[in-house]
């Protein structure tokens, strides 16, 4: 049974029920949350502007968005071709990827341009399952019982 993916379920394996019009939806929906959590980021920054603390702290604070979501996207765009070696360190990582939520955002719309998020790894991991499957299920013919020598009788 394949991996579900989120907003697709199985639908990624054939490209069936709905697949392209959810692709479309979920590019649709990534690109406005990016365009939302931009303009968040923007009040954010007003209200550093706003109180005045020099611009250093502003600029800190630009440096500091722009380098967590330049590392959420890569770590998030990574995880959509590979599985994480260390889960570990991803987990570390959590909260970098929060803080650059922006890089993700951005990774995921950028994907979902060209396939469902995550659909090339679970494709591989798919069709490696399936493939180890009939290579099992080939090797497993007849009756088992009646593949084996029989027992020389004593008298």
């Amino acid at each position: 049974m394949p991996e579900t993916i989120r907003f697709f379920g199985t639908a990624w394996v054939g490209h069936d029920n709905g697949y392209a019009v959810r692709r479309a939806a979920v590019a649709a929906g990534s690109l406005v949350a990016t365009v939302a959590a931009c303009f968040v980021m923007r009040l954010a920054y007003q209200g550093v502007e706003t109180a005045d603390i020099g611009s250093f702290a502003s600029l800190l604070f630009v440096a500091v968005f722009a380098v967590c979501s330049a590392v959420a996207f890569v770590r998030t765009w990574d995880g959509f071709r590979r599985r994480p070696a260390d889960p570990a360190r991803e987990e570390s990582l959590r909260s970098l990827k929060a803080i650059g939520f922006i890089g993700s955002l951005v990774a995921y719309f950028v994907r979902s341009l060209t396939e469902a998020p995550g659909e090339q790894l679970h494709r591989t991991e798919y069709e490696t399952a399936v493939a180890a499957y009939e290579k099992r299920r080939g090797s497993r013919a007849g009756n088992p019982a009646a593949r084996r020598k029989p027992k020389a009788r004593r008298r």
